[in-house]
């Protein structure tokens, strides 16, 4: 069930955007569909679960006040870190975005005079997403697809 992915509808559910949004950052190209895009009428797109991980980060910059355009440079540098992301935390300044993967990290931006912006610690994000998966699989059993095993370990 797992290569079926996440409808949009679904997704918007779990991560808790409208489905209006969703189609707006895969029209722009800030997040397209990675398992099947939509092609016409009567065609739905397929989300994977990095995908919903991605998703939720976005949301995650955007309640925080952070503009499309900065949480779409973080998005680039969560897509080329091959980290995993569960462990690691997404550092915001004004212009730059970095991918912590230590607490003394974080203070070695905060010493070298980096005004940050915000930061999200990713592991927070995805308990939240799997946690929301649960309730949507335990809600609709025969309709929710499956996620990797684990679901944690998310490299790029």
């Amino acid at each position: 069930m797992g290569e079926e992915g996440f409808r949009g509808p679904q997704v918007c559910s779990v991560v808790g955007i409208t489905y209006r949004q969703l189609d707006y950052w895969a029209r722009t190209d800030l997040l397209r569909p990675s398992i099947t895009e939509a092609r016409g009428s009567g065609t739905q797109r397929r989300y994977a679960y990095r995908d919903l991980l991605e998703l939720k980060v976005i949301k995650r910059l955007l309640d925080a006040g952070i503009s499309l355009q900065s949480a779409r440079r973080a998005l680039e540098v969560l897509r080329g870190s091959g980290e995993d992301v569960a462990s690691a935390n997404l550092v915001l300044n004004g212009t730059q975005s970095v991918l912590a993967t230590s607490g003394e990290e974080i203070i070695d931006l905060l010493k070298g005079g980096q005004g940050v912006l915000n930061i999200v610690p990713l592991s927070g994000v995805v308990s939240e997403l799997d946690a929301a998966i649960h309730d949507l699989a335990s809600g609709t059993e025969a309709d929710a697809p499956g996620h990797p095993a684990g679901g944690h370990a998310v490299g790029g």
